[in-house]
């Protein structure tokens, strides 16, 4: 049962080719139509799942999960994700939040800093599990290969907290960020707003937000890995990958019954809104993910919206690949690719 857990949690934490995409819908049902390219890393991977079923997402999994001490799921997640790594800071924080105290956690591979941005990092688990702990090591690297401050948030989860308490608390932490250098012991000059998953999905309607009412400092750029940009209809890559590539469509009914969203608001379905003025973003994708299609259709709405955009699909990967470079040792490569982007955006 314990390697059942924690395939569970690596799979909720959920040579690449970087483009900007704009690519209509009936170009996707094609692609979707195409014998897949998979690497051999992933391909291991995914056979290893096959040999170790996890548990289906369900509530009995979510009511085990929970038992769970933080830092013993954690540590599960390093069958799947690499070590730490070096950091000059790397210390817990509290800030008031809408409905109580948020945790979050600061990263940082230098001990002081002139005034700068501080990115701002939303964890992926379907809105149901994860936490600043299992992605601990990709907010690290985010730090240190951006070299910028990281403030991981631990936003309220589902089903005890339905939504939209995700997307209050996470538009409330990049608030918080904006006006606390002092406690952070850091100048905050302007935002970045990352995460994965339901992280990438949370930095997309958090941007909206602080667009269309300003924090304290602007939002420089967003970096949304794999992100459920439109939960509204499906898309061929919803069907085409539904199924043995690492995020089944069962347990994604899962998250949204458990969430409880109205999947037609901006707040949860980013793609529906009018995304002039949206800031500068690079949006990852990964081929082989279901997201996909959400993803790349987007990054084609922002270009149209004249938005700086560079999207990075990473070809024959799946769903969560910037959390298993462990497991998948070509994401990396993904990764590295990502943060260069990103990085070159800043003007770094």
């Amino acid at each position: 049962m314990k390697s059942g857990i924690r395939n569970t949690m690596a799979a909720m934490a959920l040579a690449g080719s970087a483009a900007v995409v704009g690519t209509a819908p009936e170009a996707f049902a094609q692609d979707a139509k195409a014998t897949p390219y998979v690497r051999s890393d992933v391909q291991a991977y995914l056979d290893n799942l096959v040999k170790n079923p996890r548990p289906p997402m369900n509530d009995a999994t979510i009511a085990m999960i929970r038992k769970i001490p933080p830092a013993q799921i954690a540590q599960m997640m390093s069958a799947s994700e690499k070590p730490l790594g070096p950091l000059a800071v790397d210390k817990m924080l509290t800030m008031p939040g809408p409905a109580g105290p948020i945790e979050l956690r600061l990263f940082d591979s230098k001990a002081t800093r002139a005034p700068g941005p501080i990115l701002v990092f939303y964890h992926g688990g379907g809105f149901v599990v994860g936490s600043i702990g299992t992605h601990a090591s990709l907010a690290a690297e985010m730090a240190r290969q951006l070299d910028v401050p990281v403030v991981s948030v631990e936003y309220r989860l589902a089903p005890e907290a339905k939504w939209p308490a995700a997307p209050d608390d996470a538009e409330a932490a990049a608030r918080w960020v904006a006006t606390s250098g002092e406690a952070l012991g850091r100048e905050v000059t302007g935002l970045i707003l990352s995460g994965d998953s339901a992280g990438g999905t949370l930095t997309l309607v958090t941007a909206l937000a602080l667009r269309d009412k300003p924090a304290a400092v602007p939002v420089k750029l967003t970096i949304p890995f794999y992100p459920m940009a439109d939960a509204s209809k499906q898309y061929p890559s919803s069907t085409a990958f539904a199924v043995g590539y690492g995020l089944d469509a069962a347990d994604s009914s899962f998250y949204d019954k458990a969430l409880g969203a109205n999947k037609k608001s901006i707040r949860h379905s980013a793609l529906l809104a009018d995304l002039n003025g949206f800031p500068p973003t690079v949006i990852a994708t990964a081929a082989l993910d279901p997201l996909r299609d959400g993803g790349r259709a987007f990054a084609a709405k922002l270009l149209a919206a004249g938005v700086p955009t560079k999207h990075y699909e990473a070809q024959g990967n799946i769903h969560g690949f910037a959390t298993f470079r462990k497991a998948i040792p070509s994401a990396q490569g993904d990764l590295d690719m990502i943060l260069a982007m990103a990085k070159a955006m800043l003007g770094n």
